[in-house]
C-alpha cells in the first residue's frame, strides 16, 4: 500500500515568515461497526470563532516515535486504545497566522478497547473537545458544514483526502471490519 504524500499551502491567511516546524501524529480512527472517530473542537482564539472537526492526534514530543505518540494522544483525546493498520501518510501544510509548518503523520487505526479520556486543562475550557462517532457520509458532511470557516477550511483542506483515501484502504481489505 502506497503512503500518500499531500503538500498545502495557507491560502486563508498571509505568509510573512514560518518560524517552526511541528511533527505532529494523527489518526483515522474506526470500529468494527464501521463508525469513526474524531474529535469537535469550539474555538474562540486568533483564528476567530469555529467549531471543527478533527482527527484525534497532536504534537509529538522530543524523542517519542510516532507510532508511540499516536497511542498515546489517541488514548488522551479519544479514551481509546487502537491497532495500528497502517500508516496512510503525511500532509504538510501550514498555519501562516501563527508561522507554523505542519508535519501530519496519518496513520489508520482500528478501536481495540474504550477507557476514559485524558484530556489537558486547554484541551477542555479552550477547544472544548468531545468526541464524534459517524458514519463515512456523516463525516465528510459534517466537514463541508465545518468549511465555512477560515481554520475549518484549511483543516478539510488537509483532513478530507486522507479520510477519502483511508475509506479505500478499508474497503480493499474488507476484512479489517
Amino acid at each position: 500500500m502506497k503512503e500518500l504524500l499531500i503538500n498545502l499551502e495557507d491560502n486563508e491567511w498571509s505568509l510573512e515568515y514560518i518560524d517552526h516546524d511541528r511533527q505532529i501524529a494523527r489518526a483515522i480512527v474506526f470500529d468494527d461497526e464501521g463508525y469513526f472517530y474524531f474529535v469537535r473542537a469550539k474555538r474562540n482564539d486568533d483564528f476567530g470563532k469555529a467549531i471543527l472537526i478533527e482527527t484525534a492526534g497532536g504534537g509529538v514530543e522530543t524523542g517519542e516515535e510516532l507510532k508511540s505518540a499516536i497511542k498515546r494522544e489517541l488514548k488522551e483525546e479519544l479514551g481509546v486504545s487502537v491497532e495500528i493498520i497502517c500508516k496512510l501518510g503525511v500532509v504538510s501544510d501550514y498555519y501562516n497566522l501563527i508561522h507554523r509548518h505542519n508535519i501530519n503523520n496519518y496513520f489508520l487505526c482500528r478501536i481495540t478497547d474504550f477507557g476514559e479520556k485524558q484530556l489537558t486543562k486547554e484541551e477542555i475550557e479552550d477547544f472544548n473537545l468531545s468526541t464524534l462517532k459517524l458514519k463515512f457520509d456523516e463525516a465528510v458532511k459534517e466537514y463541508e458544514k465545518r468549511s465555512e470557516t477560515r481554520l475549518g477550511r484549511l483543516v478539510a483542506n488537509r483532513e478530507l483526502p486522507i479520510l477519502k483515501y483511508a475509506k479505500e484502504v478499508i474497503g480493499e481489505n474488507s476484512c479489517m471490519i
